[in-house]
């Protein structure tokens, strides 16, 4: 399935994604294996656009996202992950990253979901790296494990596994299957201030990690069931206390880790009084303080203007059930 590349150069797209069953925690953390398996939409507007050119002339990865060079730290986790690359292509060519994002990164959208999918994408293309869907997820997992679900399209399910080769994720829905829409409503456009990995490492010292792990795997078939029904009501209640469980666990970490900002408490009880009033709405977070309100498409424009109106919300992007990963022609660089 890998795209074309021209003289070493590869351009993918990739989408962030929603989870309904939350990957919180590791069991793994060298290899990004899960505690639980998660099922997620991919989101068609958040989007990640990258191209990596392969250059013999290259000392070294140079690494430029919005049209700036970033910092040591974040190109040498793109070079980490493109070693895995060249590795798998028998080089040692340095390589040129370019990559933009069509929403704000490190906000709790997903963003290193969509960039190293997208970065996994370019790169096998680039290097010449023979690749299925499969084989693919299970390397942008190793750049970020929620990449996985980035590279399928549609409504994903991600595997636990106990081997970073049975870690994998793979399509239980085409895009198509279900009029959902998620209107994301932002409070945060700036980088949160615990990040993600941060998080999970910290997961074994809630005393309710336990719990919490217990009832993901309660609810995941029960997600995934009212998922392929198109049971909305099941699978919106079921979404928004897995989001809760997650932040609980979070919040009662040792150091705690508090997400939510009173924007996002805001958001959460103008979903439940809409709820109220008949308008077919459930939340979910991430790790983050923007808050994705699910629906079907009848109730989206009625739900954009509810949240709009919430005092403290920046704007709301609305997405649809997004596509798998894309290679595509055009390039940055």
């Amino acid at each position: 399935m890998v795209g074309q590349a021209t003289d070493g150069k590869a351009t993918a797209v990739a989408c962030a994604n929603i989870a309904f069953i939350k990957y919180w925690g590791r069991k793994d953390d060298a290899l990004r294996l899960p505690l639980n398996a998660s099922i997620s939409m991919n989101l068609d507007r958040a989007t990640t656009t990258t191209t990596v050119a392969f250059d013999p002339a290259l000392e070294r990865d140079e690494v430029v996202i919005e049209g700036m060079e970033t910092a040591e730290k974040a190109a040498g986790r793109v070079s980490e992950h493109l070693d895995r690359v060249r590795s798998m292509a028998g080089i040692t060519t340095r390589a040129r990253v370019a990559s933009r994002n069509s929403f704000p990164a490190g906000a709790g959208i997903a963003s290193s979901a969509s960039a190293f999918a997208a970065l996994s994408a370019a790169g096998i293309a680039a290097a010449g790296v023979a690749m299925d869907e499969r084989g693919l997820t299970v390397l942008a997992r190793l750049g970020s494990g929620s990449a996985a679900r980035s590279i399928p399209a549609g409504f994903v399910e991600w595997y636990a596994g106990d081997r970073s080769e049975d870690s994998y994720a793979e399509q239980i829905a085409a895009p198509d299957h279900w009029d959902l829409c998620d209107l994301i409503a932002l409070v945060q456009t700036g980088h949160k201030e615990v990040a993600s990995t941060r998080g999970h490492a910290l997961v074994e010292s809630s005393p309710f990690a336990d719990a919490r792990l217990a009832a993901a795997e309660r609810a995941l078939p029960v997600v995934r069931d009212a998922l392929l029904a198109r049971d909305f009501d099941v699978f919106g209640e079921e979404t928004e206390l897995e989001a809760i469980r997650m932040h609980a666990v979070a919040m009662s970490s040792r150091p705690s880790v508090i997400y939510w900002s009173p924007a996002t408490v805001a958001i959460m009880l103008a979903v439940r009084e809409a709820r109220a009033d008949g308008v077919g709405a459930y939340f979910t977070i991430d790790a983050g303080a923007n808050v994705h309100v699910l629906c079907r498409e009848d109730d989206a424009a009625d739900l954009d203007t509810r949240l709009r109106a919430v005092p403290g919300v920046l704007d709301v992007l609305v997405n649809r059930p997004g596509p798998g990963i894309q290679w595509v022609s055009g390039h940055l660089i």
